[in-house]
């Protein structure tokens, strides 16, 4: 199976904002569900944010009005915009591109570590 290549994680101060990107092949209009979730050391996988096909996105309550997903068809690429980034925010991030993973929340490829400080 092609593995995505995850990057954009990195290491910022609260309030500051990052950007995520998973490229690979298969990530297009046509896909049913395109998404990332995150998981903090000792915490459950949390869905963060999630592109269905037709364009409807829906995003946790904790990240609504400082994240956004977007997908570029042209360069297969998921994107996730982070803004006003807080300390909880600080986890492993995973894209997936289909609904099982989706709703299994199982990884893809080996991730993007984001880490917030106070």
């Amino acid at each position: 199976q092609v593995q995505p290549v995850e990057s954009g994680g990195g290491s910022v101060q609260a309030g500051g904002s990052l950007r995520l990107s998973c490229a690979a092949s298969g990530l297009t209009y046509s896909s049913a569900c395109m998404g990332w979730f995150r998981q903090a050391p000792g915490k459950e996988r949390e869905g963060v944010a999630v592109r269905y096909s037709g364009g409807r996105l829906s995003y946790a309550d904790s990240v609504k009005g400082r994240f956004t997903i977007s997908l570029d068809n042209h360069k297969n690429t998921l994107y996730l915009q982070m803004n006003s980034l807080k300390p909880e925010d600080t986890a492993m991030y995973y894209c997936v591109k289909d609904c099982n993973s989706w709703a299994d929340k199982k990884p893809w490829g080996p991730g993007t570590q984001v880490t917030v400080s106070s």
